[in-house]
C-alpha cells in the first residue's frame, strides 16, 4: 500500500473490490513481510465492510414498487428468478 492509498470511504465498488482481490492475492503469495500483512489486513477488512454496504444499498435501490388492490404502494424486494 501507499501512502497515497485513496480512503475506503471514497471508492467506488468496483474499484474497492479490486483492490481487495489484490490485497489476497498478495497474502496468498507470502510475499509480503509480518507489520504489512497486517496492515493488507485491515484495510482489506475495511474494504469488504465497504463492498457488503454498498451492496446492500444497491439492494435496497432495486426494490419493487407495487400498487395493491386498495391503492396503496408499497415496496417489495425484486425478485430475480
Amino acid at each position: 500500500m501507499s501512502a497515497e492509498t485513496k480512503p475506503v470511504s471514497e471508492m467506488s465498488f468496483e474499484e474497492a473490490l479490486a483492490e481487495l482481490e489484490n490485497i489476497v492475492r498478495q497474502l496468498d503469495q507470502g510475499v509480503v513481510d509480518l507489520e504489512e500483512s497486517i496492515a493488507f489486513y485491515e484495510r482489506g477488512a475495511a474494504l469488504k465492510a465497504h463492498c457488503e454496504a454498498r451492496l446492500k444499498a444497491a439492494e435496497l435501490k432495486v426494490e419493487q414498487v407495487v400498487q395493491g388492490a386498495d391503492g396503496a404502494v408499497t415496496t417489495e424486494p425484486a425478485s430475480f428468478e
